[in-house]
């Protein structure tokens, strides 16, 4: 699925370089279920941001399926991103003034499926995460972890491959979360790519594979109880 070879994103913080992610050779297999725990400010959300094709690295090169993600044109990554990849963000970036089953449909509305069948999708999906009875709903309308499976149910609009997750159940009440999760762990088992950044134990645990992120750089595998001062 993705493979990373001699990548290196630097920052510049107060007049000094700051290395946000390196790694030499790193491959996420097709059908994998990784979480990359780690301290804050450890680099997490820029790995995200190099896989999803948001954040050029300064060295290297990022495979999908055999494409150099940068060599793209910025008009062919943003084709590759909405058929292929789906995101979930601790902030759920919903559009204020669409109701739930308007926003889930549309990335539909984007890919040109028509409008009977985006509804469809988008009612079905809401419906699946508990939320039926929330389709007309405005963002302010409903609980953050409403919110949250609004933006899960957007995120799999597109039925994508590869699920990129930073932080997913930071602000979600127990039983959103549990749902969130679930919904995850279903992804994978139909064959889907899923990549997470936490910090919540649980849910790392949930994943075929933990790898440990400090100082930017992929330390190994973490053990299925980690601490974040490790």
């Amino acid at each position: 699925m993705f493979v990373l070879e001699n990548v290196v994103k630097r920052y510049s913080l107060r007049g000094r370089e700051v290395i946000g992610f390196r790694a030499e050779r790193l491959e996420l297999t097709t059908g994998g279920y990784q979480a990359v725990v780690g301290p804050s400010g450890s680099g997490k959300t820029t790995l995200l941001s190099l896989l999803g094709g948001m954040l050029s690295p300064d060295e290297g090169q990022i495979r999908l399926g055999g494409v150099s993600l940068y060599d793209l044109s910025v008009a062919e990554r943003t084709i590759l991103r909405r058929e292929r990849i789906g995101f979930v963000f601790q902030t759920f970036n919903l559009i204020p003034y669409l109701t739930a089953q308007e926003n889930v449909q549309l990335p539909l509305y984007l890919a040109g499926l028509p409008e009977a069948a985006q509804a469809e999708r988008a009612e079905k999906l809401l419906s699946q995460l508990g939320l039926g009875d929330r389709l007309d709903h405005k963002p302010c309308e409903l609980s953050v972890g409403q919110q949250q499976r609004v933006a899960l149910a957007r995120t799999l609009a597109n039925e994508p491959a590869v699920i990129l997750a930073d932080e997913p159940t930071g602000n979600l009440d127990p039983e959103s979360r549990a749902m969130v999760l679930d919904y995850f762990d279903e992804f994978h088992s139909q064959g889907g790519t899923l990549v997470m950044v936490t910090h919540d134990q649980a849910a790392a645990a949930r994943a075929q594979q933990r790898w440990l992120l400090r100082d930017g750089t992929i330390e190994g595998e973490a053990p299925r109880c980690w601490k974040q001062s490790a």
